[in-house]
């Protein structure tokens, strides 16, 4: 175990966690609502430094990131835990093992091996994914500011949830993310995730005033988050408060964990989905979770051809040169190289 940081000492062995904006108060001898941030005598431990659970070579666009050294790819570890519940979690094996285990699992794997590997392997970043990264931020932060200096780009694949301070901290050192914005009522994120909707909408206007490249990802589940006029708010939330050219990525929903009597994402759903965020002004709208080549390609928002076409993960044209359209020159944000 490490000493955690972004907390502060209280009466009675008590300590209240700053790391994310859950803010807990946890007891001696309990952990905060991550399971994995443990009080010992009135001090904050992570359970889960250099404690890995998984680790991957992963194409950059399974992240999803397509706006991002595209084609190239990404070295994806984890630790066990997370700071949301979710009730359709496709990680719950492991982001929910010690909330419903209460067990802490994982190989010792140093910040300076897991650099090591990424550059063995020839990947271009490293990224902190499957579970949060937020709860095993120092980890995570000691591996950054290594990775920095070996030319390695850092990613967040993340809920939304991290503190102001600690998002703040890594910023020098974290050069993408992509938040997942659930919903757009504060109903289903108190319901399914456990959470509150204004700290992710904060969470993400801060990536953008530290200008993080960041990109939006919602699961579209029927009857939970799926109604038209739900869409639309994210889209212009979107467009507003983030930028018109942020990608949202709307995805499929597939019945998992604790969400097993819902059904799967109807094509036409998502469709709508793309449309929608279209007509709401966004440049770049994605599909995912199906096979949907068009949902899936980059378009120049100025000349309508297509730049990037993708099946999968998996490129099979990239027409972007130096950051701009090859047809009309046209900048398209990014980070490309």
């Amino acid at each position: 175990m490490k000493e955690a940081r972004y907390y502060e000492k209280l009466d009675e062995r008590r300590v209240r966690c700053f790391l994310c904006r859950h803010n807990c108060v946890i007891k001696e001898g309990k952990t905060g609502l991550c399971a994995v941030r443990k009080n010992v005598g009135g001090i904050l431990y992570a359970q889960t430094y250099e404690r890995c659970i998984a680790k991957n070579v992963d194409p950059i666009e399974k992240k999803p990131l397509f706006h991002f050294l595209p084609a190239t790819t990404s070295y994806s570890i984890a630790t066990v835990g997370c700071n949301f519940r979710c009730s359709h979690c496709q990680n719950y094996e492991i982001s929910q093992l010690p909330r419903d285990e209460d067990i802490i699992l994982g190989e010792v794997y140093p910040a300076e091996e897991v650099v090591k590997d990424a550059l063995y392997h020839r990947c271009k970043s490293i990224s902190y994914t499957y579970t949060e990264p937020t709860i095993y931020f120092e980890y995570a932060y000691d591996i950054s500011v290594l990775a920095k200096k070996q030319g390695l780009k850092n990613v967040f694949v993340t809920n939304g949830y991290t503190g102001e301070q600690a998002l703040k901290d890594i910023a020098p050192y974290l050069d993408a993310g992509n938040v997942d914005l659930k919903a757009f009522t504060d109903d289903f994120y108190r319901k399914v995730c456990g959470a509150k909707l204004q700290g992710v909408l904060d969470t993400l206007k801060l990536y953008r005033k530290l200008n993080i490249w960041i990109e939006v990802t919602t699961l579209v589940i029927p009857g939970y988050n799926d109604s038209e006029d739900e869409l639309r708010d994210i889209a212009k939330f979107i467009k507003y408060e983030l930028g018109d050219y942020v990608p949202w990525h709307v995805t499929a929903f597939y019945p998992t964990y604790k969400l097993t009597d819902v059904p799967r994402t109807p094509v036409s759903k998502l469709k709508n989905a793309w449309e929608i965020g279209k007509e709401e002004g966004l440049k770049f709208v994605y599909t995912g979770n199906v096979l949907d080549t068009e949902g899936e390609s980059t378009f120049c928002p100025k000349c309508s051809k297509k730049l990037i076409e993708r099946i999968g993960f998996r490129i099979t044209k990239n027409l972007i040169k130096d950051g701009s359209c090859s047809f009309c020159n046209e900048k398209i944000p990014g980070i490309w190289s």
